[in-house]
């Protein structure tokens, strides 16, 4: 059996012709009968340029802004009242989603092996099982339990498994 090496869009659209509605619709279900499989003709060359192109790793970013926009709101929401609300928000999207969602990420780094809302359920149970044992291992540390070294340890934990999820995502891309 052949493998499956995939084509250009342009190159498959062009060769099928016809209504741009009716070539996206078959262009969509026969990806998702797993008969076509489009491929990136400027596939990154390293990990930097995988990172560094959004088409791959905006996930990654969108998780890295989300956490630089939490930081901001609780630095400065003792002087700015209005950002007391954004830190509500981006405080509990940092806290319930996104411990979870960078560990799912890190475990399952292709799209194909969990679905959407799989991948939902998942990182906020994670998320709510993860942050307890962050906060006991930071119990027996000398820095205790406050808000200066739990914010620090969630931002490490974040950072550090949205790394190594993009870099697994940028392997398994290398293995197609």
């Amino acid at each position: 059996m052949r493998k499956n090496r995939g084509v250009v869009l342009a190159e498959y659209v062009k060769r099928r012709g016809g209504a741009k509605y009716k070539v996206l619709k078959r262009i969509y279900d026969n990806i998702q009968d797993g008969k076509l499989r489009l491929r990136d003709p400027n596939p990154p060359r390293d990990f930097l340029e995988y990172f560094m192109r959004l088409d791959y790793s905006l996930w990654a970013w969108t998780i890295l802004i989300i956490l630089v926009l939490t930081l901001a709101s609780i630095a400065f929401s003792d002087i700015i009242s209005l950002l007391r609300y954004l830190r509500y928000i981006f405080g509990l999207i940092t806290i319930l989603f996104l411990p979870g969602y960078v560990l799912i990420e890190t475990l399952y780094p292709r799209e194909r092996d969990l679905k959407p809302i799989e991948r939902l359920a998942l990182s906020i149970g994670l998320s709510l099982a993860i942050l307890p044992l962050i906060g006991i291992i930071l119990n027996y540390t000398p820095w205790g339990i406050r808000l200066e070294p739990i914010i620090t340890s969630i931002t490490i934990y974040i950072f550090v498994l949205t790394i190594v999820a993009s870099y697994r995502k940028y392997i398994e891309l290398r293995h197609l």
